[in-house]
């Protein structure tokens, strides 16, 4: 067997393109420039082969690519939909106020002051201060009770502060302190805020965001599999081109570099095609979204994966298919020998 594969070794040009690689990298001159130019010529050489293999079977590489895409697409659309629905959140934040009703001794100065008092707390995001009158006026629009509140000689609706926290939907232990502080304030008659929704609220948002999270691992877990797998085979196809580099002289990273390149390929295309998937998707949906909240009188937009998200995207696909590769190669090439 062996001297049937120095035999082939005269042969074959591959064997003889590995011979000349091998020789330029171990004889690359003294010079440090000139071993960077060899070194880099190789990984050029190989990184293109390994697309060109690609290339050279489009069905196969089409359907693996496929199936990775779709994986990968799963993964960044429910990404973006944690995203969006925290987005949707940040708009129901505004509403969260605490209503702080005062004593009726309270005059409207006496009222302006505690107003600012509030609102040089770091905590606080916003405050707004609603006079007697007004509550009055908005009751009339609204109540459809007008005619009967003109009969009353005296107003009987309080002046209302209206406090709207920071980070309500994130701190509720926060905002059951900061209640309290307000319940205890000599000009507050009481304090009403319904934390009850904002418990439901975050509980939806933890679970979400943790389904997300694990689905991603999952998805990324396939993907590594997925990769590893298809390296795997292409090293067991090649597996005589492999055995004839290691008789020349060739070391395991030298033979893994272009099944690293390969994977690299397979996790860039992969993940350039997800980012298209998911993009199509949101555009489609974009428009019956923004017409629902519409409906409501809502200014919620779908958000899109921005820029470094997709860096983050096609990054992290392409170094999960260096990974898969590496972790077959590091296995496969130990039980590799040439007989």
């Amino acid at each position: 067997m062996k001297r049937n594969l120095k035999n082939r070794i005269r042969k074959d040009p591959p064997a003889k393109q590995v011979r000349q690689d091998i020789r330029q990298t171990k004889t690359a001159g003294g010079n440090f420039f000139d071993k960077l130019n060899a070194y880099r010529d190789l990984h050029a050489h190989a990184l293109f082969s390994s697309l060109g293999r690609l290339v050279a079977s489009p069905f196969t590489s089409i359907m693996t690519i496929a199936v990775l895409a779709i994986a990968i697409s799963l993964a960044s659309g429910f990404y973006i939909l944690v995203e969006n629905l925290q987005q949707l959140t940040g708009n129901l934040e505004t509403s969260n106020r605490i209503s702080l009703f005062l004593r009726d001794d309270v005059s409207d100065a006496h009222a302006n002051k505690l107003a600012e008092t509030i609102r040089q707390n770091a905590n606080i995001q916003e405050v707004e201060l609603i006079t007697r009158e007004q509550a009055l006026a908005e009751f009339k629009t609204y109540s459809g009770f007008g005619a009967a509140i003109n009969a009353v000689e005296k107003n009987p609706l309080p002046i209302v502060i209206q406090v709207l926290p920071k980070n309500t939907l994130e701190d509720k232990q926060g905002l059951e302190t900061l209640l309290k502080s307000f319940q205890q304030s000599p000009e507050v008659d009481f304090a009403q805020m319904d934390l009850k929704w904002i418990e439901r609220l975050q509980s939806i948002i933890e679970v979400a965001r943790l389904f997300a999270t694990l689905l991603n691992l999952m998805l990324g877990a396939a993907v590594l599999f997925v990769i590893g797998n298809i390296i795997r085979l292409e090293l067991h196809t090649r597996r005589d081109e492999v055995v004839i580099a290691k008789l020349v002289g060739a070391t395991n990273s030298f033979i893994q570099r272009p099944f690293l390149y390969t994977g690299f390929w397979i996790g860039f295309i992969s993940g350039v095609s997800a980012w298209f998937v998911v993009t199509a998707m949101m555009l489609i949906l974009r428009q019956s979204v923004e017409k629902l909240s519409g409906l409501y009188e809502g200014g919620f937009h779908l958000l899109f994966l921005s820029f470094t998200e997709t860096l983050a995207l096609i990054g992290i696909s392409s170094a999960l298919g260096v990974l898969g590769s590496w972790v077959v190669l590091m296995c496969q090439l130990q039980r590799t020998k040439p007989e």
